[in-house]
């Protein structure tokens, strides 16, 4: 069950920062999960002690999906950079 809670949380993640990215519609929801995925994780590398994730009892926190969002736009970023797609 742990597995499909993160797997949604991260689509969610991704998707959120697909749209402030604005690159929604190039994103299918297996791009949205794997950003998501990969925010987390970068956001949890970089902004981890200046918002530590203080989890409730299924493990969900704000802070960490505002984390796991801005890593996510991070990732959009640096693949756009990467990939010579104009970066918004």
């Amino acid at each position: 069950m742990g597995l499909i809670i993160t797997l949604l949380l991260a689509g969610l993640v991704g998707w959120i920062a697909s749209m402030i990215m604005k690159t929604d519609a190039q994103m299918g929801w297996i791009a949205n999960v794997v950003v998501g995925m990969v925010g987390g994780l970068l956001g949890t590398f970089l902004f981890g002690f200046i918002a530590p994730a203080t989890p409730t009892d299924n493990g969900l926190s704000l802070s960490g999906i505002i984390v796991g969002v801005v890593g996510a736009c991070i990732a959009i970023f640096i693949w756009k950079a990467i990939s010579g797609k104009k970066a918004v």
